[in-house]
C-alpha cells in the first residue's frame, strides 16, 4: 500500500488541500482477535476453508458458531469487511453437510447482495467440493430455474419481497425446503426499519406460521452494520429472543478520514466549488496513484456525471486511458451489466467506481483502498458504512467526506466534533400498526386458515372480524377462510416504492435495444421527454415517455448539457374527518392528495454546472392520496398566540424549524423510520387560512402513522421543546431544528426563536393545568 501512503503523504503536504479540511481523524490500526476452527467441523468443509486462506476464525465467527450450534438465535453487529458472511455460513454449512435434507433460507434486501452471497457461497463449495446445492430465488431467476432452486435447492438465497410474493403465498409447492428449513439467515437487518421494516417483521410471523405448520422451527442468524439500537430491532424483526455478538476479533488496518470543504469561488457570496468537481478531482488523484477507489454520490445523475468526468480526465488512447477503468453503478441497471461491474471490482479489472447508496451494504467488491464521499449521505450510519467501504484487513485505507453547499453538510464539515462524536441513529419499527397488520394478515389467511385463538400480532380476532366485514374473509366451524378472488400478497407492497417500472430503449439506427429501467416516479423526474438521459457515460435524448405502456425511447446525442427537473409540490385537502382541540391547538385529520408536478427542466452545461436554459414538461401529476394531522395555529388559541408573540418575519421560519424538530422527534414515538413521515409547512394555508404544519404518511393510502402521531402528540410536543432547549448548539444543528441556512438574516437566531415559541406554548398549557411538559 506504498502508493496510498504516498498519496496521503502528498496530501498532507499541499497546502491547498489542507487549507480546506476541517479534520483529518486517524484511526489507528487494530490486532485481531483469533480461534481455532472447531474440532467438529466437517474435514471437507475444513479443507475448503484452508485452500481459500482460512485457517483460525476471528473471535466474534467462533462466538456466532459457538451459539448457533447450540440452538440460539444470533445477532452479528460488526464493522464492514469484518467476516460476517463466514458468521453464518460456517453453522449454516456444517448442519448441511451433516444432515443433507437440513435447509437453509438467506434473505437479502437487494438483488445485488444476493448474487453476491450465491458467488461467495459457490467459491466456499467449489474448493471444498461440498455437496450442497445453492440457488437464487428472485425476480431475476428464469423459470426454467425456479422448480430446480424448489426441489434441491439446501440454500435458497432470496429477497423479503420475493418471499412475500413468491414463496409464501405458493407454500406447497415448497413443502419439501419449508418442512426441513433449518436457518433463516437476515442479512443487513439495519435496514429492517420504519413501513418496511414492520411489513418484514409481518413476513417472518407468515414465515414461521408455515414453517410450524409444516414441522419446522428454524434458527436465526441476524448481520447489521452499526446501528444504535441492534439487538431491540433484531428482536422486533424475528419477534424472539437473540444472543448479540458485537466484540469484534477482525484486525483492521490504519484508517485517516478526512472532512473537507471545498475552496470558495466567489468569497462575497460565500459560493464555494461544486462537489461533483472536488470529488472528480479528488478521485482522480487517488486513481493515478494506483488506488482502488469507491465514490459515492447521492443520486443517479450526479453518479453518471462523475463517473463521466472521471473518464474523460482519464481520456487517452495511446495508454488506454492509463489502463484505469472507472464505471457508475446505480439503480436502473440491467442485471447483467450490475453482475459485470461487480465481477470486474472483484478481479481488478476496474479500478474505480461512482456509485449511489447501492453499494453501500456488505457486497464483496473486492479490497477498496479509498473512499470518496461526495456530500454527506444523510445519516452519521451511512457515512459510516459508505466510509468502511474503503480499507482491507491489515492495510492502511482513506476515506475523504466532500461537503457540499446544503446546509447539513456546512454543518457537518464545520463541526467535526458533531459528526465524530455522534452515535449512529438507531431503526424504529411497529409491526402492530393497524394499516400494515390488516395488509399482511390478509395474505396470512390466504396462506393458511385462522383457526379460533390463534394469534398473529395483537387484537387478532378483532381484525379478522375487520377483514369479515369487508368481505374477504368468513368463519365456518371455528375457522377463518379467505373468501376473496384476489391474490392479496400482488397489492401489498413491502416497500413505500412502487414495483411499476419504465423499461428505456435505445432506437438509435433502429435498434430497439432496452438498456435500463426506472420507477415510474422517478421516471416523470428524469427521462421526460426532451431530457438527457445518461448510461454508464453514453448520453441519449429521450424522444417519448410512453407512461400508459411504460416505456421510454432514446436516442444517442452528444449535447453539451444535461438537464434537471424543477419539481413542485402541493398538498390538497379532500375530506376532514375530525377536528380535534388538543395541547392548545387545533389538529384536523383527514384524507390529503400530495401532488408533485415536473412543470419544466433546466439545461445545465457540463463541468461548469451553469443554467443555459429551460424547457417546458408536460407530464401528469404524481399524486399520492395518504392521510394526515394538520396543525392550525389559531389566534385565539395557546399555539398560535405563542407563535403571534414572535417577530413577523420569524414565523415562517419557526414554523419551519418547528417541522425539523418534529421530523426528528416523532420517529422514536412512533416506531418509524423518518423518511416514512412527511413535513409541510404552510405560513398561511390556502385551506385553512391559517398558519399550519401538515404531517403526513409517506404511503400510499396512509399507513396509519399520522393517527398514531396525534395520539402521542404531548409527548412528541414536550419531548421537542427539551430538545431544542437543552442541546449544546448555539444556533441550530442538525439534532435539534436543522442548521443554520446561510441565507437566513444575521440577528434571526433560528433556535432561539424556537425555543421561545415552545416554551410559550407548552408552558400556558402548563399553567392551565392541560399538561406538564
Amino acid at each position: 500500500m506504498d502508493s496510498l501512503r504516498g498519496v496521503i503523504e502528498g496530501l498532507r503536504a499541499d497546502a491547498d488541500f489542507m487549507s480546506c479540511v476541517s479534520r483529518w481523524e486517524v484511526v489507528p490500526p487494530r490486532e485481531g482477535s483469533y480461534a481455532p476452527l472447531p474440532d467438529e467441523l466437517d474435514e471437507r468443509l475444513r479443507s475448503a476453508l484452508v485452500s481459500r486462506g482460512v485457517e483460525r476464525l476471528y473471535s466474534h465467527q467462533a462466538e456466532t458458531y459457538a451459539l448457533a450450534r447450540s440452538g440460539r438465535n444470533v445477532t452479528v453487529v460488526t464493522p464492514t469487511a469484518s467476516g460476517k458472511t463466514l458468521c453464518y455460513n460456517l453453522p449454516v454449512l456444517q448442519s448441511l453437510l451433516e444432515r443433507p435434507d437440513a435447509r437453509a433460507l438467506y434473505l437479502f434486501p437487494t438483488k445485488a447482495l444476493s448474487q453476491d452471497q450465491q458467488a461467495d457461497l459457490n467459491d466456499s463449495i467449489i474448493y471444498g467440493s461440498l455437496p450442497v446445492k445453492v440457488a437464487t430465488y428472485d425476480g431475476d431467476t428464469p423459470t426454467s430455474l425456479r422448480v430446480s432452486a424448489r426441489e434441491t435447492g439446501q440454500i435458497i438465497i432470496s429477497n423479503p419481497d420475493m418471499v412475500h410474493a413468491g414463496i409464501l403465498p405458493n407454500h406447497p409447492k415448497w413443502i419439501k425446503f419449508l418442512r426441513n428449513l433449518a436457518f433463516v439467515v437476515i442479512d443487513e437487518v439495519h435496514t429492517y426499519r420504519g413501513v418496511f421494516g414492520s411489513h418484514m417483521t409481518n413476513v417472518v410471523r407468515r414465515l414461521k406460521r408455515i414453517a410450524r405448520f409444516y414441522g419446522a422451527e428454524p434458527l436465526f442468524i441476524c448481520c447489521s452494520a452499526t446501528i444504535g439500537n441492534p439487538l431491540d430491532l433484531a428482536r422486533r424483526v424475528i419477534e424472539e429472543e437473540t444472543e448479540l455478538v458485537d466484540r469484534n476479533g477482525a484486525p483492521a488496518g490504519e484508517k485517516h478520514l478526512v472532512l473537507y470543504n471545498p475552496p470558495l469561488v466567489d468569497r462575497v457570496q460565500g459560493i464555494r466549488r461544486g462537489v461533483m468537481l472536488e470529488s472528480q478531482k479528488t478521485a482522480l488523484r487517488l486513481l493515478k496513484a494506483g488506488v482502488k477507489t469507491i465514490v459515492f454520490s447521492r443520486s443517479r445523475v450526479r453518479t453518471e456525471l462523475i463517473a463521466s468526468y472521471i473518464n474523460e480526465a482519464l481520456a487517452n488512447v495511446y495508454t488506454d486511458n492509463s489502463r484505469i477503468r472507472v464505471e457508475p453503478y446505480r439503480g436502473g441497471y440491467l442485471p447483467n451489466e450490475r453482475r459485470a461491474i461487480e465481477r470486474g471490482l472483484r478481479d481488478g479489472s476496474i479500478r474505480g467506481v461512482v456509485s449511489t447508496n447501492a453499494l453501500e451494504l456488505g457486497i464483496d467488491i473486492g479490497g477498496l483502498d479509498a473512499a470518496v464521499l461526495a456530500g454527506f449521505p444523510g445519516s452519521i450510519s451511512s457515512s459510516w458504512q459508505q466510509a468502511g467501504r474503503a480499507g482491507r484487513r491489515s492495510d492502511i485505507s482513506l476515506a475523504v467526506m466532500i461537503s457540499s453547499s446544503s446546509p447539513l453538510d456546512q454543518y457537518m464539515v464545520k463541526h467535526p466534533e458533531y459528526f465524530l462524536g455522534r452515535a449512529p441513529e438507531s431503526g424504529f419499527l411497529d409491526p402492530d400498526n393497524l394499516y400494515i397488520l390488516l395488509d399482511q394478515l390478509k395474505c396470512a389467511v390466504f396462506e393458511l386458515p385462522f383457526s379460533t385463538g390463534e394469534t398473529f400480532g395483537p387484537d387478532t380476532a378483532a381484525c379478522l372480524q375487520i377483514l369479515e366485514e369487508s368481505g374477504v374473509v368468513r368463519l365456518s366451524a371455528g375457522k377463518w377462510y379467505w373468501s376473496d378472488r384476489s391474490y392479496p400478497a400482488e397489492q401489498v407492497s413491502l416497500r413505500s416504492a412502487t414495483s411499476d417500472n419504465v423499461v428505456i430503449i435505445d432506437t438509435t439506427r433502429g435498434r430497439n435495444e432496452v438498456i435500463g429501467e426506472m420507477d415510474r416516479p422517478s421516471a416523470k423526474e428524469l427521462i421526460f421527454d426532451n431530457a438527457i438521459y445518461i448510461h454508464r457515460g453514453g448520453q441519449y435524448v429521450v424522444t417519448s415517455l410512453d407512461l400508459e405502456n411504460r416505456r421510454c425511447y432514446v436516442e444517442e446525442s452528444t449535447v453539451n448539457y444535461y438537464t434537471d427537473a424543477v419539481v413542485k409540490r402541493d398538498l390538497k385537502v379532500l375530506h376532514e374527518d375530525e377536528r380535534v382541540e388538543t395541547e392548545g391547538c387545533t389538529a384536523v385529520v383527514g384524507d390529503i392528495l400530495v401532488r408533485n408536478q415536473v412543470a419544466k427542466f433546466k439545461k445545465i452545461r457540463f463541468h461548469t454546472h451553469e443554467n443555459i436554459g429551460y424547457g417546458e414538461v408536460s407530464l401528469p401529476e404524481e399524486e399520492m392520496h395518504t392521510r394526515s394531522v394538520v396543525l392550525l395555529f389559531e389566534r385565539q388559541a395557546p399555539a398560535g398566540a405563542a407563535l403571534g408573540a414572535l417577530a413577523p418575519e420569524l414565523t415562517g421560519a419557526v414554523i419551519a424549524r418547528l417541522g425539523t424538530v418534529i421530523r426528528n422527534v416523532a420517529p422514536f414515538f412512533l416506531l418509524c423510520d423518518p423518511r416514512d413521515i412527511g413535513v409541510a409547512e404552510r405560513v398561511r394555508d390556502p385551506h385553512f387560512e391559517q398558519p399550519a404544519l401538515y404531517i403526513y404518511d409517506s404511503y400510499p393510502g396512509g399507513s396509519g402513522l399520522s393517527e398514531s402521531f396525534l395520539g402521542k402528540l404531548p409527548q412528541i410536543l414536550a419531548a421537542a421543546r427539551e430538545l431544542v432547549h437543552d442541546c449544546p448548539c448555539e444556533e441550530g444543528c442538525p439534532s435539534c431544528v436543522g442548521p443554520r441556512d446561510p441565507e437566513e438574516e444575521l440577528d434571526a437566531n433560528p433556535k432561539a426563536g424556537t425555543d421561545a415559541f415552545l416554551t410559550q406554548w407548552l408552558g400556558s398549557l402548563s399553567r392551565e393545568g392541560v399538561h406538564e411538559p
